[in-house]
């Protein structure tokens, strides 16, 4: 990828040479050439900002210095996540930051876009860039002047509630996704934020964690993206809620400034994630440049640190010039922006629909169920609730209102046609069934509770079960203040902790009424139960449901699934998992009981294709019965149109998979180690070294239930011809692709590397070397070159605290994915 950096950066690349012998074991061809060695980043001090800022610096007051290093409420809010005022005596304009992920989230209505896991899956830095794009205008379009995104952290465990923000396991392809989104972003005008620096790879525990990692781990594995994005130019950098080697991230000398700055070369500025600035002194020092949401360290304590000469004011004015700097970039000291442009709905809306596509990945297809063609798309059966529901986005910051979304259901209706029979069933209900008013004593009409504003509504009474049962409560409600509901004495719906209340998921904590949603699971004896329900009505009044869930509802939902299913020709289930910030996955086995339900209808119909909704990987227990899996993680407000545009072959499923998939709970990398994961006594230990993701899975011998690459097309495609030159930059493999079928399709050809003979270091048994998303005709064949950099061909050396070029023979692969490699060749690489 490219090796553009920021524009004041200091970091220059060395030159050297490198020699490459390849020999292709097919044809016994042998080539030599020369390339650069590994980068040397220089040391650097801190630079001048430039006289527009330096004299601003030197008018700021000792207050004004400090307002612009932390957040303030903003006056005329937009919804957005943060706001620092500026310092309107020196036109100063204040800074608005918004969320992003996956589009701009505010009050108003924005392009819901794809999560970037799906992004991801298309392997494609170019539609990264458009996707970047995107957000990019939008962000101004809506007020705001920083985006804080792209997510970059790789993805080291399944249960990682923020998997769907980020892109893959693989350092390589983050590192390219997260460039490219950066360039999209900022070439619109607002400002990038790479997040989370670093090691915040869980929710778990991760105000508190202490992540202990290796000096070559934390630098081959997590940092290489974030390391990218300082030289793709983004202008911030979010500190991280978790401790490094002991230190909080948002105070780490290491990693705020040795590593960051030092090393790298960046000179935009650092801020914090959302209280997680836990010092005023360690924090300035260090390197961290701005507190949010509010100045609790850096506000008036780091006033009364200058005034009695704990910390210099050098500090502040280096902190402010990091800031100030990177606005006058973007021309906002000086008025040289570009006006805000209007939004573009329509554009924003085809780019989402465009990544839907490309992301969607297909990962089992038996006996060509798939795509839907004459009687099989003719007859149908759609099941799941996601299939009448539009599953958008996850929850926490990356939820986006959109201008629309359709629903699978409606989409695939219309796709069908008139004459084609398309059914409908719910299969696993998520917003519960009404209770009967007969359960209660006295009576209670629960579906439809209004409390008018001002005054409380109280019941009390009792619930009969008429048998012993797995009873799911859920309260539906309008208010600010949930109804609190009391069984025998215990409150149902509690208020959360801390950012539980704040962080839910985008799929199932709201009504398609849009009431919040929450529910409690219990095992309810047979009997009268006591209940009390108190609902405060407020300033503008509340409507709320209670309802409930039950084995003998969950029984006639799965038999009117059967029902549907076996009167139907082909069955679409759509399966979901419904993720959040704040809070991890418990297992990678799909939520409440939809395995049950798709056991229960491949058994009366095996033309059964289940599209998953899902946040991360999934396990499959009930695979082998189905005919067709596709994956569409998150799709977004056009994920209705993607999905039918693959189901019925108006499309190819462009995607792979960027996350190994693990058979089960007790077979993926941080399985078994509480020390891995979740961490014992506040301590992780990331002992699984560099081999994260299908590296753990080579490494220890241990089959996925899918490997990382995977994915399916409706064509097929056959590689040959391998050759291997040296370049000026590491390795260019070359290869032929041929499409033998009959349809147009996309195929993404990887290479992969093995280790290096001569190192004396722990090396991967393969990597990720490179890739290429190709578009080919039926029948058609194209020459393709894929380049291994020098980067990818070293290895992080913990003595030299440097990157050592991996010499000697060394295995190169080409392959569709790290599971199914299919040509082999050996290059010899001298330094």
């Amino acid at each position: 990828m490219s090796d553009t950096v920021s524009r004041r950066s200091a970091l220059r690349l060395l030159g050297g040479s490198i020699a490459v012998a390849a020999a292709a074991t097919s044809t016994g061809f042998t080539t030599t050439s020369y390339a650069s060695s590994h980068t040397t980043a220089l040391k650097r001090a801190e630079p001048s900002a430039g006289p527009r800022v330096e004299g601003l610096i030197a008018k700021l007051t000792l207050d004004e210095k400090i307002s612009l290093l932390h957040g303030a409420t903003d006056p005329n809010s937009l919804g957005q996540a943060g706001y620092i005022p500026g310092v309107k005596r020196l036109n100063i304009p204040p800074l608005r930051l918004a969320d992003g992920p996956a589009g701009v989230r505010i009050t108003q209505h924005a392009t819901a876009l794809p999560a970037p896991v799906l992004l991801a899956s298309a392997f494609d830095p170019e539609l990264a860039r458009r996707y970047g794009q995107v957000i990019g205008r939008e962000g101004r379009a809506l007020g705001q002047d920083v985006l804080l995104s792209p997510m970059v952290n790789v993805i080291r465990t399944p249960y990682a509630g923020r998997n769907f923000e980020t892109f893959s396991e693989d350092p390589l392809l983050s590192a390219d996704l997260v460039a490219e989104e950066i360039k999209g972003i900022q070439g619109e005008g607002l400002i990038a934020t790479v997040k989370h620096y670093a090691m915040n790879n869980q929710e778990k525990d991760r105000m508190t964690i202490d992540v202990r990692v290796d000096e070559q781990t934390m630098n081959e594995v997590e940092l290489r993206g974030f390391e990218s994005a300082v030289r793709a130019g983004t202008g911030a950098f979010m500190g991280a809620y978790n401790k490094v080697k002991g230190t909080y991230a948002c105070e780490n000398q290491e990693l705020l400034t040795d590593i960051l700055r030092d090393r790298w070369g960046f000179e935009g500025w650092v801020m914090s994630d959302w209280y997680a600035t836990h010092s005023t002194v360690d924090a300035i020092t260090a390197g961290l440049d701005m507190e949010m949401p509010d100045g609790k360290y850096l506000g008036k304590a780091l006033k009364t640190a200058v005034e009695n000469g704990s910390v210099s004011e050098e500090y502040l004015d280096r902190a402010v010039r990091r800031t100030l700097a990177t606005m006058d970039d973007f021309g906002l000291l000086d008025g040289s922006a570009p006006p805000r442009p209007d939004r573009d709905p329509a554009a924003g809306a085809a780019v989402a629909l465009d990544v839907a596509k490309a992301g969607a990945t297909l990962l089992r297809n038996e006996n060509r169920t798939l795509p839907l063609t004459g009687a099989a798309a003719r007859s149908i059966a759609v099941i799941g609730p996601t299939g009448s529901i539009p599953f958008v986005s996850g929850g926490g910051s990356a939820h986006v209102i959109p201008d629309r979304a359709d629903s699978p259901l409606d989409a695939i209706k219309s796709r069908a046609g008139r004459g084609a029979r398309v059914s409908y069933t719910l299969g696993e209900d998520i917003f519960g069934k009404a209770i009967p008013e007969g359960a209660f004593s006295p009576g209670l009409e629960s579906e439809g509770q209004r409390v008018a504003a001002g005054e409380t509504w109280t019941y009390e009474g009792t619930l009969t079960a008429q048998d012993a049962d797995e009873w799911t409560f859920v309260i539906h409600y309008s208010g600010t203040t949930r109804p609190k509901v009391l069984l025998d004495g215990e409150e149902l719906f509690p208020v959360l902790p801390d950012f539980g209340e704040y962080f839910t998921g985008g799929l199932v904590s709201a009504a398609p009424d849009g009431l919040a949603v929450r529910r409690k699971t219990l095992d309810l004896a047979k009997g009268t139960h006591k209940v009390k329900i108190t609902a405060e009505g407020g300033d503008e009044g509340q409507l709320f449901r209670l309802r409930r869930i039950t084995g003998a509802t969950r029984a006639k939902d799965v038999g009117e699934a059967v029902r549907a299913a076996r009167a139907a020709h082909s069955v679409v289930l759509f399966a979901y998992e419904d993720a959040t910030e704040g809070q991890d996955r418990t297992t990678v086995a799909l939520p409440g009981h939809q395995v049950r339900l798709i056991e229960a209808v491949t058994a009366v119909n095996p033309r059964t294709t289940v599209v998953l909704n899902t946040s991360s990987s999934t396990s499959m227990p009930w695979l082998r019965r189905t005919a067709a899996v596709l994956q569409m993680y998150y799709p977004g407000q056009e994920g209705a149109a993607a999905t039918t545009a693959v189901l019925f072959g108006d499309c190819d499923p462009g995607g792979r998979l960027t996350q190994s998939f693990p058979v089960d709970d007790d077979h993926h990398p941080v399985a078994g180690d509480p020390r891995r994961y979740p961490g014992v006594d506040g301590t992780q230990e990331y002992s699984e070294g560099i081999h994260a993701g299908y590296r753990w899975y080579d490494s220890e011998g241990v089959r996925p239930l899918f490997p990382f690459g995977h994915g399916l097309s409706y064509t097929t495609f056959s590689y040959s011809d391998l050759r291997i030159r040296g370049s000026r930059h590491g390795l260019e493999v070359t290869f032929t692709v041929r499409n033998t079928g009959r349809r147009d399709g996309v195929d993404i050809p990887q290479v992969y590397v093995g280790p290096s003979p001569e190192l004396q270091l722990d090396q991967p048994l393969k990597l990720l070397g490179g890739y290429r998303r190709l578009a080919l005709r039926a029948g058609e064949e194209r020459r393709v070159t894929v380049r291994v950099d020098e980067r990818t061909l070293s290895s992080w050396d913990p003595e030299r605290h440097d990157w050592v070029l991996g010499t000697g023979r060394r295995t190169v692969w080409v392959g569709a994915s790290a599971g199914e490699l299919r040509l082999r060749t050996v290059a010899e690489v001298h330094a």
